[in-house]
């Protein structure tokens, strides 16, 4: 998974995968889910080193001057501690100048964990932790956008989970849950509960079967073949049960940004995966799908998305023909 990584950083920068206890930890990054799972990585560590862990939360942006010297002074009975700071990019003055001081010289036995989610607020703060605060480490949680990264980290959830999954079963469920890693992550732990360790297409087609994200594939799969007639009955099929129409268009444009990303590229299907960050099989059938389209066709397709989106989410009071009309516009455009 891609990571920024600071080129001026005087302090190790890990993946979130790598998480461990430190007298001063940075949680950078906009991937919320990430985020939480490095904090339950540190807070674990520090458990199984010592039960009597006293566990602090402070929010920086209601934070008072000398709050945290007062959590991190020495106790009677010295059991460590872990001290969480929540919003850091929206923190206060006050804490801006004690986290300054703190990281300095940081308290024995404590780790301060600093979650700062982006943005411009409290960035003196960050230099001067990246600049070589004591002890200090950098945990990146980057957001999660690409296909090829989704792929990774759902592949990386079966393994913790002790599972197994096909190639096409994992595209299968990556392709479903299109929304947040938090979502995925479910998903994938909901798969594994219900249909066990050894996971090929049909038990994710068996676990997930009237689910909307597997419609939602399955749709999206007709549309881009050029299947009109299929794609619309398994469309209103889809409806007619109650599914949301939002995962629908989300899987659709999944597809139809991997067929623009692919249009007009010029290489190998490694190399291709390499450049755009797909995996080599993405590359392959989106440039299978993209045949006979017309640069124009893509553009006014993405074009659609966006409006079908607005339609979707208030905008019309006939959100399904509002779907229907994009999906077929795809579908005729992929014979």
């Amino acid at each position: 998974m891609a990571a920024a990584r600071g080129a001026k950083s005087k302090i190790p920068q890990l993946d979130w995968t790598e998480a461990r206890p430190a007298p001063v930890v940075l949680v950078s990054g906009p991937e919320a889910f990430l985020a939480d799972r490095a904090g339950q990585a540190i807070r674990a560590a520090l458990l199984d080193a010592n039960r009597e862990l006293e566990v602090h939360d402070v929010d920086a942006a209601s934070y008072t001057a000398g709050e945290l010297f007062t959590i991190a002074s020495p106790s009677l009975f010295a059991e460590p501690r872990l001290i969480r700071v929540e919003g850091v990019e929206k923190c206060s003055d006050a804490f801006i100048e004690d986290a300054k001081r703190y990281i300095a010289d940081p308290a024995d036995d404590t780790t301060l964990v600093l979650r700062h989610a982006g943005g411009q607020r409290g960035k003196a703060l960050l230099d001067a932790v990246r600049g070589g605060a004591v002890g200090g480490i950098e945990v990146v949680c980057a957001e999660v956008k690409k296909d090829q990264d989704r792929l990774t980290f759902a592949q990386a959830e079966f393994r913790r989970l002790g599972a197994q999954i096909t190639s096409g079963a994992l595209r299968m469920i990556v392709g479903a849950y299109s929304g947040g890693i938090g979502e995925l992550a479910g998903a994938c732990a909901q798969l594994v509960s219900d249909a066990g360790s050894r996971l090929t297409e049909e038990e994710v087609n068996r676990a997930t079967e009237g689910r909307v994200e597997t419609n939602a594939f399955k749709v999206a799969d007709a549309a881009t073949a050029g299947r009109a007639a299929d794609a619309l009955v398994l469309l209103r099929q889809a409806l007619s049960t109650g599914t949301d129409p939002i995962p629908m268009l989300a899987a659709l444009n999944m597809k139809v940004r991997a067929m623009a990303r692919v249009y007009g590229a010029v290489g190998s299907g490694g190399q291709l995966a390499k450049e755009l960050g797909m995996a080599p099989w993405q590359v392959d059938r989106a440039l299978r799908e993209v045949r006979g389209w017309r640069e124009e066709d893509l553009a006014r397709c993405i074009d659609l998305a966006a409006e079908t989106e607005w339609l979707l989410k208030g905008g019309s009071r006939d959100p399904e023909y509002a779907l229907e009309k994009y999906l077929l516009f795809v579908a005729k455009r992929g014979r």
